[in-house]
């Protein structure tokens, strides 16, 4: 592996971080680029009101000088603005009371109380985390299951798609449905009418890479195979439940002629079709890699579910508290920078760890052979 990345952070505290380590030396970084990224992240219909509050913005600390990376570990973090108004229920240290007046003592005390969520939300970490880690105020996993932490991953996929960009590979999304509805011209008042019911939607989305050179990922041992690797960066993504590759679920319906690639040569081999999505056998075959997610909708809903109060057992309703009701464009951006993570990983596999230049030359050595098969 030689890219490995952590991230931390809750979705109310001070900030999101993460730390890349494998990242050569010698690339140069666009943060307006990068940045881009995440507001993009944060763009979309039926996105709540907490994206009215931040503006994500990268801030690098470490592992790159006059915007060149110099090959250290990449120390990033985006700050929480809404940390303001979460001082005191998310405070990292114990809070002495002694030191508080009594009127602030309970202001403190009610807004701690406010804060601490006793009902589970069916469909999110609630119920299974309260159980594995013996919680008992869902916040404990609240903070952390929440999809606020998937901005650091499209920082860090961000880095990624900077750094691909030296040998044109290019990441992209497209949404092919939200719910039942397949007009794009449609969606955003479909999505409307839903969040208007206090609803939720989830959504298809196709993601396509275009120019990754043939060869990365491998048929030799199941964990090398890079369409196994894109599937768990693509399901690791909260919300996702599918992942097809190219024709995905549509093989199992067609016959072998009729669905695969078949192969011809002028100057170079190629495919008319390219129903595999761009691998075979665990390998990238040089055709664009396409891959279709499905999202589910959103858990976090106005119009409440059936649920369950955590010491009592007693019946109840579901926790609510701000969310948006579709997220499905914000989850193609994450996608595609997920995406970028595994394939600058397996490029970098290929062509070499260290420095830029040299990853060049092997890069453009490779393209010369396989050129001239």
């Amino acid at each position: 592996m030689a890219i490995r990345f952590l991230t931390s952070g809750e979705s109310h505290g001070q900030c999101l971080n993460a730390i890349i380590e494998g990242i050569p030396y010698g690339y140069e970084l666009d943060f307006d680029f990068i940045n881009s990224q995440l507001k993009a992240r944060q763009q979309g219909a039926g996105r709540g009101g907490r994206m009215k509050i931040e503006t994500d913005k990268i801030e690098i600390k470490s592992g790159v000088r006059h915007s060149i990376t110099t090959a250290s570990p990449i120390c990033l973090e985006i700050k929480n603005k809404d940390w303001q108004n979460w001082i005191y229920p998310m405070s990292i240290k114990k809070i002495d009371f002694d030191l508080l007046d009594d009127e602030t003592k309970n202001l403190v005390i009610e807004k701690i109380k406010e804060k601490k969520i006793s009902k589970f939300r069916p469909a999110h970490a609630d119920l299974a985390a309260a159980i594995k880690y013996n919680f008992d105020d869902i916040r404990n996993s609240l903070e952390r299951s929440s999809a606020r932490e998937t901005a650091t991953r499209v920082a860090v996929g961000a880095i990624c798609q900077n750094i691909l960009k030296n040998y044109n590979i290019e990441f992209d999304f497209e949404i092919l449905q939200i719910g039942n509805c397949l007009n794009k011209n449609e969606f955003e008042k479909y999505i409307e009418s839903y969040q208007a019911q206090g609803d939720s939607l989830g959504g298809i989305i196709k993601i396509i890479i275009k120019n990754v050179p043939v060869g990365l990922g491998s048929f030799v041992h199941w964990d090398r195979r890079i369409d196994a690797k894109l599937a768990s960066a693509l399901m690791s993504i909260p919300a996702i439940k599918s992942v097809e590759i190219g024709l995905g679920k549509q093989y199992a319906t067609q016959s072998g002629f009729n669905s695969h690639d078949e192969i011809y040569y002028d100057e170079k081999y190629y495919h008319k079709t390219n129903n595999s999505g761009g691998i075979e056998g665990g390998i990238t075959n040089g055709e664009d890699i396409v891959l279709t997610i499905a999202m589910k909708p959103i858990p976090t809903m106005k119009k409440t579910l059936n649920s369950v109060e955590i010491k009592t057992h007693n019946p109840t309703s579901a926790h609510f508290e701000r969310a948006d009701n579709c997220a499905v464009e914000a989850c193609g951006v994450v996608a595609k920078n997920m995406c970028a993570i595994i394939i600058l990983d397996e490029f970098l596999e290929k062509f070499g760890k260290d420095y830029k230049s040299d990853i060049d030359e092997s890069y453009q050595n490779y393209q010369k052979r396989i050129n001239e098969i």
